[in-house]
């Protein structure tokens, strides 16, 4: 596994960017399943320490989602209440763009902040085939302030990592590289 991480700014948002990128080797079909299937979301969604629940998936543009993704771990639960945060928090948006196996664009809405107006927050997920695998790139908004940035690049990061573990276990597939 290859693993990148960069926040850049972008000319055409206020808000900068937060890049994220994984080398898999998976095929490009078990990682768009990963990320556009029940089974597959409920396996790896969320940060290390956090098990989500899927209660509504329609991927089509104009499409819905929700999650439940509660803290688990001690390390988890000692985050979420640092942050004033509840241990399972409910999250939602729409899908923009559904390319088969190629790329996904989301929307969600950043409304579990304290004291922070809610915003919108765009996810683009590309999966490009290469010789070995797929390259994953995830871009995101970046949140309304570093800490939060932070905090969600972290999230996402973890996130990947548990997908990655998520595509090694599978029966009969290839090992990601480390």
């Amino acid at each position: 596994m290859t693993k990148q991480t960069k926040t850049t700014a972008s000319a055409n948002v206020l808000r900068p960017k937060i890049n994220l990128e994984r080398t898999l080797r998976a095929s490009v079909e078990d990682v768009w399943e990963a990320w556009t299937t029940k089974k597959g979301l409920e396996a790896w969604w969320g940060p290390e320490g956090f098990t989500t629940t899927v209660r509504k998936l329609d991927l089509r543009p104009g499409g819905k989602f929700e999650y439940a993704m509660t803290a688990t771990s001690p390390a988890a639960i000692e985050a979420m209440k640092s942050a004033g945060l509840e241990l399972t928090s409910v999250a939602g948006g729409a899908y923009s763009e559904v390319t088969p196996r190629r790329r996904l664009v989301y929307t969600t809405l950043a409304d579990f902040i304290p004291g922070v107006t809610p915003y919108e927050v765009v996810a683009v997920i590309e999966i490009q085939p290469t010789a070995g695998g797929v390259r994953l790139v995830v871009t995101e908004d970046a949140m309304h302030d570093d800490l939060w940035t932070e905090r969600s690049t972290m999230g996402m990061d973890s996130s990947l990592d548990r997908l990655v573990k998520f595509l090694d276990a599978r029966p009969g597939r290839r090992q990601t590289a480390r």
